[in-house]
């Protein structure tokens, strides 16, 4: 065998001994990245608009509902504290009412004997028992100042214009003097308010 053909038997063994796939092996191709977006399907936008307007369309709706509710809360409340706050008012009348009531049922009662006294002490001045006299005048005062501290006050009727508000007219007579007409001339019986309200009219001669 010659040295040529030795040659060329190694490099025949050589070729046999590379793997068949590494020659068909290439180097991979770095794919550039792709910048550009994609554009969605003009449907899908329309799509997703429709959905952004249902939703806020939904929640402005929510928002109108809830105002709705607090304005008819607030209306209730009001009315509410409104109506009690008139009951608070009118059950202390009605108790102020009921005290004064009581009261004035009362001392309706003790004004004849207020009379009484009234003449009793007249009659005492006229006989002259000044003893008598002292003595009486100190419980009468004392009467009638326990009466004055439960709001009783005397009607002022004697010389003063005719009131209807105050005073009952018995009897009407000419006036002695002009400016005596329309005005009391006599007290027939004293008239008296408890508390600011009438009890009892003042029984009055008015001049005409």
């Amino acid at each position: 065998m010659t040295e040529n053909e030795n040659v060329k038997n190694q490099d025949d063994a050589l070729k046999d001994t590379v793997n068949p796939d590494m020659e068909n092996k290439q180097e991979p191709v770095e794919e550039q990245p792709n910048n550009e977006k994609k554009e969605e399907p003009a449907d899908k936008v329309s799509d997703k608009k429709s959905k952004r307007f249902k939703i806020r369309h939904a929640q402005e709706k929510a928002l109108e509902e809830e105002k709705a509710k607090y304005a008819e809360l607030n209306d209730k409340y009001l009315r509410l504290f409104s109506e009690f706050d008139n009951f608070r008012k009118r059950t202390a009348k009605e108790k102020l009412d009921l005290t004064v009531t009581a009261s004035e049922n009362v001392i309706k009662d003790i004004l004849p004997v207020l009379d009484d006294f009234e003449r009793a002490l007249q009659n005492m001045e006229k006989n002259g028992n000044e003893a008598d006299l002292q003595g009486v005048t100190l419980i009468f005062n004392k009467l009638k100042d326990t009466l004055k501290k439960k709001g009783l006050e005397e009607i002022e009727a004697m010389g003063v214009e005719f009131n209807t508000d105050e005073h009952e007219a018995l009897t009407m007579i000419p006036a002695p003097e002009e400016d005596k007409k329309g005005k009391v001339l006599d007290v027939i019986q004293k008239g008296y308010k408890l508390n600011g309200k009438v009890i009892r009219f003042a029984r009055v001669v008015v001049g005409n």
